[in-house]
């Protein structure tokens, strides 16, 4: 194999290190991958300000933006967002936008793709996947890799109510979608490799496409800094409060009302040995306060509000227990993040962080109903602040677990499988 590093283009669409969710995920998978071998990196103009600080960084190239687009993105924001944000709406209106980027960046990359400057194309955002990549027309000499992407996963059949408040009535668009945007179909038939970062999203477009298994692999969508993981938990002071911890958005499907049920569901004396602080803000704050004092909980629950990362650690290394019945999530960094610092995690087993813990991690609760779900989880709250070495142990092994999905080790594994689609399409041109 040659000493020389690959020659990458990396088309992150979303890339910014300042912002949550996707676009920090997108912005960890360029900087790994970086690291690794010789990439350029295409993304938007709305992420120049923040990478500009990072002038190690060389090799960026900046899709421009009309006026008439910023103008759009204004009134999809204010159609979609009128009280709780209508997501499946959202990103059907968004799709024009994100358009004039994949044409811009056909255009300004198919000759260099079709003169074999690179090695490697690979389409890393958006990373739900609803969006084509339309450069994928002429990379028949260059592997495309696409991914990993995560998403499609449906509400469970018990919350329907929940899936109502999340307009799930409007996710027949994903088809209409897939009916109508061109290239889509074509750029999951012509991938030389999809990365699914879930089992759900991996059957889902196996199906949907006739991907045979050669093109298409698991890969999971979140990972977690180093700073993140411990090398293990402090033992507890004998007599303290156990402290549990919900880290999210406060909307119904994350489901914070459930763990306060539980904790109101479990007899006085348990009560008096546990303290639950949720951070995170949203539309059901109020709802989720009001139900504190209606438990007469208030000397349990506290709200810490929306915190920045930083923070963020500092409530995970405080905190013994991560409570998390979540019914629908597609990555759910937070489950990392919890393990990472050593909290056993009780979850609903649905979606990405069901494939996260394991039973020597943590529970995962099947959300047959939020009834079922509510007193299974008082149950293994329960378990877990009487068994001491139960916790203890859960812990060990939530570090240990965590460590797979470092930004690091994720990074080398994705150039892993660059040098392995190089061997088995016969290409190596430009290293």
């Amino acid at each position: 194999m040659s000493n020389k590093k690959l020659k990458v283009l990396l088309i992150v669409e979303q890339c910014n290190p300042e912002w949550a969710s996707v676009p920090l995920e997108g912005y960890n998978y360029f900087r790994g991958i970086n690291n690794l071998v010789d990439a350029t990196l295409v993304t938007h103009i709305r992420n120049k300000p923040a990478l500009e600080k990072h002038p190690e960084f060389k090799k960026i190239f900046y899709i421009e933006e009309r006026k008439l687009s910023k103008q759009y993105y204004k009134l999809v924001e204010k159609i979609t967002a009128k009280g709780r944000v209508n997501w499946p709406l959202y990103n059907a209106l968004s799709y024009p936008i994100y358009e004039e980027f994949n044409q811009q960046v056909y255009q300004k990359f198919k000759g260099k793709i079709l003169n074999g400057d690179y090695d490697i194309v690979h389409g890393i955002t958006p990373i739900m996947p609803r969006y084509p990549f339309k450069v994928v027309s002429v990379c028949q000499q260059t592997p495309f890799i696409l991914g990993p992407v995560n998403g499609g996963i449906p509400f469970p059949p018990g919350f329907q109510e929940t899936a109502r408040q999340e307009f799930a009535q409007f996710n027949f668009l994903r088809a209409v979608g897939r009916a109508l945007i061109p290239g889509y179909v074509e750029t999951y038939k012509k991938a030389d490799k999809v990365l699914a970062g879930s089992t759900y999203t991996l059957n889902l477009l196996k199906k949907l496409f006739a991907i045979p298994d050669t093109r298409i692999e698991l890969f999971y969508e979140n990972g977690i800094a180093q700073e993140f993981l411990m090398s293990v938990k402090p033992p507890k002071e004998e007599g303290s409060h156990i402290n549990l911890l919900f880290v999210g958005r406060l909307v119904p499907y994350k489901c914070a009302d459930v763990v306060i049920e539980s904790i109101g569901k479990l007899d006085q004396a348990m009560q008096s040995k546990i303290r639950l602080t949720i951070v995170g803000d949203g539309s059901e704050r109020n709802n989720l306060e009001n139900r504190v004092q209606e438990l007469n909980l208030a000397e349990r629950v506290s709200f810490a509000g929306w915190v920045n990362q930083s923070e963020t650690l500092d409530y995970y290394r405080k905190a013994d227990i991560f409570c998390f019945p979540s019914i629908r999530e597609f990555g759910g960094a937070v489950v990392i993040e919890a393990m990472a610092c050593g909290l056993p995690c009780i979850v609903a087993n649905n979606g990405g962080i069901g494939e996260y813990v394991n039973e020597e991690t943590g529970f995962k609760i099947e959300p047959i109903s939020r009834e079922y779900l509510t007193q299974e989880l008082t149950t293994k709250i329960k378990m877990l602040v009487e068994d001491d070495k139960l916790r203890e142990s859960m812990s060990a092994k939530a570090i240990e677990r965590a460590k797979e999905f470092e930004w690091e080790n994720k990074a080398r594994k994705i150039a892993e499988i660059y040098e392995k689609m190089l061997g088995e399409k016969g290409v190596r041109t430009s290293a």
